[in-house]
């Protein structure tokens, strides 16, 4: 396997398998099914196809969560979305419209043996994942063990699994070293990764949050004086946020092999390149892929 010698392998798979996960939040088929349930706007069917395997939980609880959305945001979408369809009801519209965007998107790859394996093999990863502490990778194992999907679903669900298991681990990184939601979309930004007005726009931070979330950060010695960049304080614990992130998510792949994730990780790229050759995946895009390709 070819991994940048500065990037971990928990992370080089991650940036690779992204797109198989994120087509549902950008392909059509999602806003469309969600619509039909008479959930209103894309941040509406985000919090609620994310959050659905929790059941129907309440605003504070899905914040705390994703971590880094604020409060009001969330609430303008949880727990309205529940008014209009019941968690199991968004979840069943969510695999089926990821059923028909993949085999959109990916044609006669979803019948192939090379689709069989791939979801085995990633489902063997999925499997493996500790899941103490990790609420929604937990929440989202419980739909993957039913096994009752075909193969692309299924790939999608361990992948889905292997997402929200490093997701989970980043919040308990990120809240060691002390962050709010708010002041980890201010370190983010600083690193030049993301701008401010984007992550206010995606995450619903007002002007007045993200300058109080600049100015604790500054004090604590993270930021410049100005507040535009990193310190090198503020390096040091953004590597060790991403460092801690990488280990946390690094036991699926020591419990599937090197082998197996060279296998895996040769399907799973043909599979992403495809995906975002079509189009729809935006780079850099509100979820917070970063602006790269991944494969």
């Amino acid at each position: 396997m070819a991994v940048d010698q500065n990037m971990s392998l928990a992370r080089h798979l991650w940036l690779l398998f992204e797109p198989i996960h994120a087509v549902a939040y950008f392909s059509p088929e999602i806003p469309e099914a969600d619509a039909a349930l008479g959930l209103r706007g894309f941040w509406m069917s985000y919090f609620a196809g994310r959050s659905a395997p929790m059941g129907p939980v309440a605003a504070p609880v899905v914040g705390a969560t994703f971590f880094n959305f604020a409060a009001p945001m969330v609430e303008r979408a949880i727990p309205d979305a529940w008014t209009f369809a019941e968690p199991s009801a968004v979840l069943a519209a969510r695999l089926s419209a990821v059923d028909r965007a993949l085999a959109r998107l990916l044609g006669d790859q979803v019948d192939s043996p090379d689709m069989v394996e791939a979801a085995e093999l990633a489902s063997q990863a999925a499997d493996a994942c500790p899941l103490t502490g990790r609420p929604l990778a937990s929440a989202w194992a419980a739909v993957a063990a039913t096994g009752e999907a075909p193969a692309h679903v299924s790939l999608w669900l361990a992948l889905t699994v292997l997402r929200e298991h490093r997701g989970d681990g980043h919040v308990a990184a990120s809240v060691v070293e002390g962050l709010d939601g708010c002041e980890a979309n201010v370190a983010l930004s600083a690193t030049g990764a993301v701008s401010r007005e984007g992550q206010c726009a995606a995450r619903g931070w007002t002007d007045a949050d993200w300058d109080a979330a600049t100015a604790r950060l500054v004090s604590r010695g993270w930021l410049s004086p100005d507040g535009t960049q990193l310190s090198p304080t503020g390096v040091d614990a953004r590597r060790r946020i991403e460092d801690s992130t990488d280990r946390l998510a690094l036991a699926p792949w020591t419990a599937l092999g090197a082998r197996s994730t060279d296998r895996l990780e040769a399907l799973l790229r043909h599979l992403s390149d495809a995906i975002v050759s079509a189009g729809e995946i935006r780079f850099p895009n509100p979820m917070g892929l970063p602006p790269v390709r991944p494969v």
